[in-house]
C-alpha cells in the first residue's frame, strides 16, 4: 500500500481546527482599514484572507488566487494586493486558496478545489472547508474575478494546435454572455463589462498572441463543451448569489512568471476602476524571496536566531520549535523539517533523533536551508529492551512529495527522476543501514549508509547492481547486523516525450510528437515553449540540432541550427536522451 505522507496524519490534526479561525485586525491609517483572518494557520492548508475597506464606502470585489496549485500567475497577483490601500470602495484577498496544492506545485493534490463550488455545503475534506469559507466571503461580494493560467492561447477562429476558441490563456471569462437575475428586471452584463476590460488592457499589450479577449463558456447551453464550470467559484457566484463573476487566465505559456502577473495586475486594476473600487497606493512589487533567519527554541528555552545554512547543532532527542521566518515576504512561507511532521512544521514541536535539516519555502519555491547536526548520542539502550524484527515502513522523497510505502513494495519511478530515502519506520528499530543496491553515497567513505542522499536514478546508479543487470529494477535493503530485516524495490521506466510546441517567428505555434517532421526556412527563428514528458519535471530538458542547444524559453534562428536539407533533432534532459524528430529546410 502507497500512502502520500502529506494526505495522512495531517487530516485527522486539523479536523479539531477547522473550526477555529485566528483573527487580527491591523490598522493601516486613518483612511483605510485592514483586517487579517486565517484559518488552519501553521498547517498545509493555513488560509490567509484580507478584507481591505476604503476611505469612502463602495462596492466590494473579492480577488481569488491559487485555487489551482500550479497557477503562480494567479496566487502571486492577488498577493500583491494584500498590503493595498483604498481610496473608496473594499477588496476581499484571497492569494493562496489552496496552499497544500501550491506546496506541491500540483493542479489539486486531492482533486480541483475549483469543481467544488456546489450550492450544497460538504465538510468531508480540508479543501470543502475551505470552499464553505470562500463561499461565505463571496456571499460578502458584489464581483469576483476568480485568478488562474491556462495553456495555450485563446482564439475566436482555429489557427492551430495552441491558438483556438479551446484554449484558455489570456481570456476574461464568464459563464454567459447576458444573466437575467431571477425574480428581478435586471440583466448582468456580463459581456460588454469584459469587452470593455479587453478593450482597455490590450491597449498596453504590443504582442498580438499575448492579447486578451473575452470568452463565454456559455456553461448553463447544454451543448456547452464546459459543463463542468457548472461546479467553479465563478458560476456559484453568479447563480447563487447573482452578481458578475469573471476567470482572468493568463497563459501558461508565457515566458515569465513576472509577465503572468503584469497581465493580472492589468485586468485587476481595469476591473477595479471600473467598479469604482480606487487605490491609495497598490505598492506592487514581485522580488526574489531571500531568508533572513529563522528564530527557534530548544527543550523550551529561550528562543535563538540562526541564520540561512547556519547548523544548528543538537543533542538526540531535544525538542525544538520554530517560532519566526524572517524574509522578505510575510505570506505564503512554510518550513518543512525533513522526515518529521508534514509538509509544515511551523510552530510545532519536534523531538530530534537524527541529522536532517529545515527547508523553507515561499510557495512552492525552496529559497532557504538550514541544517540539523547532532553531536551527541543517547543514553545506552538497556540490553534487555526488545527491538522490533522489522521494517514496517519506508519514507521516501521524490516527484515533489513524500510517500509511506510498505515493506516489500515497488516504487515507481521514471529513469531521471531523483529521490531520498528519509527515513525507515518504526523508529524504535534501533541502529539500521538502508543500502541502495547500486547507489553510493559517499565514496570516500562507503558505509553502505544511503539514507538522506539525492539520487538522480539517470546518473547515479550501477546497472550491474540492479536485480536483472538491465538498470531496471532495483533493491534497497534494510539490515540490522547480518540480519535482513525490509526491504523495498525502485522499478524504473524508460524517459519520453509526449509532444513538443514550438512558436514560430511569434506568429504561430507547432505541436510535435515523438519521430514526426516539420518543414522550415532558414529565416525563421525558433522558440522552444513546452513540452510534455513522463518525467516528473522538465528541468534541463533541451534540443540538440547539430551539435547545437535550444532550451526551454530560449529563442534561435534555423540559419545557427540546420546546415542540412534533413536536421534531426533530439530532445535531452542532462545527457539522458528522450526520443527526436525531423526539421526538414524548404
Amino acid at each position: 500500500m502507497r500512502l502520500n505522507i502529506t494526505s495522512t496524519r495531517v487530516i485527522e490534526s486539523l479536523i479539531f481546527l477547522s473550526a477555529l479561525a485566528y483573527l487580527f485586525v491591523i490598522p493601516s491609517t486613518a483612511f483605510s482599514q485592514r483586517e487579517h483572518l486565517v484559518y488552519f494557520q501553521n498547517t498545509a492548508y493555513e488560509l490567509n484572507i484580507y478584507k481591505i475597506s476604503g476611505k469612502n464606502p463602495g462596492k466590494t470585489l473579492m480577488l481569488i488566487g491559487g485555487i489551482q496549485g500550479n497557477e503562480p500567475g494567479g496566487f502571486l497577483s492577488a498577493d500583491l494586493y494584500a498590503d493595498m490601500r483604498l481610496e473608496k470602495g473594499n477588496l476581499i484577498v484571497v492569494p493562496r486558496a489552496n496552499f497544500y496544492s501550491i506546496i506541491l506545485n500540483h493542479r489539486g493534490a486531492h482533486g480541483d478545489m475549483n469543481r467544488k463550488f456546489t450550492h450544497e455545503d460538504n465538510s468531508v475534506s480540508m479543501e470543502d472547508k475551505i470552499v464553505t469559507i470562500l463561499k461565505k466571503l463571496i456571499s460578502e461580494s458584489d464581483y469576483l474575478l476568480n485568478l488562474h493560467d491556462g495553456a495555450g492561447y485563446y482564439y475566436p477562429n482555429y489557427l492551430d494546435k495552441w491558438r483556438n476558441p479551446s484554449r484558455f490563456g489570456q481570456t476574461i471569462i464568464a459563464d454567459c454572455a447576458e444573466y437575467p437575475v431571477p425574480g428581478t428586471d435586471k440583466v448582468l452584463k456580463l459581456g460588454k463589462m469584459a469587452q470593455e476590460i479587453v478593450d482597455d488592457i490590450n491597449l498596453y499589450i504590443e504582442n498580438d498572441l499575448y492579447k486578451f479577449h473575452f470568452m463565454n463558456t456559455q456553461t448553463d447551453m447544454e451543448n456547452s463543451a464546459h459543463t463542468e464550470q457548472r461546479k467553479s467559484a465563478t458560476y456559484y457566484a453568479l447563480t447563487k448569489h447573482h452578481i458578475p463573476a469573471f476567470g482572468v487566465e493568463t497563459s501558461k505559456f508565457l515566458p515569465s512568471v513576472d509577465l503572468k502577473v503584469r497581465y493580472h495586475n492589468l485586468v485587476i486594476n481595469s476591473f477595479m476602476k471600473r467598479f469604482g473600487i480606487l487605490p491609495q497606493s497598490p505598492g506592487l512589487t514581485l522580488d526574489p524571496p531571500t531568508l533572513k533567519y529563522v528564530v527557534v527554541s530548544v527543550n523550551g528555552n529561550n528562543p535563538m536566531v540562526v541564520k540561512e545554512n547556519q547548523p544548528l547543532y543538537l543533542s538526540k532527542g531535544d525538542r525544538i520549535n520554530v517560532s519566526h521566518i524572517e524574509s522578505n515576504y510575510e505570506r505564503g512561507l512554510s518550513l518543512d523539517i525533513l522526515g518529521y511532521g508534514e509538509l509544515n512544521d511551523f510552530r510545532k514541536d519536534y523531538f530530534v533523533q537524527r541529522d536532517t535539516s529545515m527547508i523553507v519555502r515561499k510557495d512552492n519555491h525552496q529559497f532557504g536551508e538550514i541544517p540539523i547536526r547532532l553531536t551527541k548520542t543517547s543514553a545506552v539502550e538497556p540490553r534487555n529492551k526488545i527491538l522490533p524484527e522489522k521494517v514496517d515502513k519506508f519514507i521516501i522523497e521524490a516527484k515533489g512529495s513524500r510517500f509511506i510505502l510498505s515493506d516489500g513494495e515497488t516504487f515507481h519511478l521514471v529513469k531521471g527522476d531523483k529521490m531520498k530515502i528519509v527515513n525507515v519506520l518504526p523508529s524504535s528499530l534501533g541502529e539500521v543501514t538502508v543500502n541502495f543496491k547500486g547507489f553510493v553515497g559517499d565514496n570516500k567513505n562507503n558505509t553502505g549508509e544511503d539514507r538522506g542522499y539525492e539520487i538522480d536514478t539517470a546518473r547515479d546508479l550501477m546497472n550491474r547492481y540492479s536485480i536483472n543487470k538491465k538498470g531496471e529494477l532495483f533493491r534497497v535493503l534494510v539490515s540490522r547486523g547480518e540480519d535482513k530485516i525490509g526491504e523495498l524495490f525502485v522499478k524504473l521506466t524508460p524517459p519520453e516525450w509526449e509532444y513538443l510546441v514550438m512558436r514560430i517567428n511569434d506568429d504561430r505555434h507547432v505541436l510535435l510528437r515523438p519521430d514526426e517532421s516539420i518543414s522550415l526556412s532558414q529565416h525563421d527563428r525558433l522558440f522552444m515553449e513546452e513540452i510534455r514528458t513522463n518525467l516528473y519535471n522538465n528541468s534541463d530538458i533541451h534540443l540538440r540540432i547539430n551539435g547545437n542547444r535550444i532550451r526551454l524559453g530560449e529563442l534561435k534562428g534555423l540559419d545557427e541550427l540546420c546546415s542540412d536539407k534533413e536536421n534531426q533533432f533530439n530532445v535531452h534532459r542532462g545527457s539522458l536522451e528522450l526520443g527526436g524528430g525531423f526539421i526538414n529546410m524548404e
